[in-house]
């Protein structure tokens, strides 16, 4: 991975492995809850220019489950996607005091690429078109098929 391979992971990842730490630190972040299990909710598109989020509207609807993140930074990797959690119902198990909630992101990991979504749960979210495209164009990009800045950036000023 350090070497160069890319890596694409989706949903559950993020819950996986919990006594490796270098796989947190592969992914960029590790599971703390989904506050809402499965709802509906508005996703912004942080990186429209991004190969994997370059389709996706600059912010849209969706229902799924979204994944709270822990030891997560926007100092080691780029978020791509995240959840609007204005539009949310008040849930007390949100603990993100930053409302930073990122559903995708995409890092570098010594040489090797990675991009993770959170987007996946329901069934039905494999046959959504845009999100199948997304993971497409994610395993292009970190096969280094395709240019993309994983650059980290801070949270956008509102």
């Amino acid at each position: 991975m350090r070497s160069g391979k890319g890596f694409v992971a989706s949903h559950t990842a993020l819950t996986a492995f919990d006594s490796w730490p270098e796989f947190g630190e592969l992914l960029g972040a590790r599971y703390d809850d989904h506050p809402w299990n499965t709802a509906s909710g508005s996703i912004i598109n942080e990186d429209p220019s991004f190969p994997a989020t370059r389709h996706l509207a600059a912010a849209f609807p969706l229902v799924d489950e979204f994944y709270q993140p822990k030891a997560f930074s926007r100092d080691k990797l780029r978020v791509l996607l995240r959840l609007d959690v204005s539009k949310m119902p008040p849930n007390p198990n949100m603990r993100r005091a930053d409302n930073d909630f990122p559903l995708a992101w995409a890092k570098m990991y010594g040489q090797g690429r990675v991009f993770y979504s959170s987007l996946g749960h329901a069934s039905e979210m494999w046959d959504n078109r845009d999100i199948a495209q997304m993971y497409f164009e994610a395993i292009k990009w970190s096969l280094s098929l395709t240019e993309g800045d994983a650059t980290p950036r801070p949270f956008p000023v509102r």
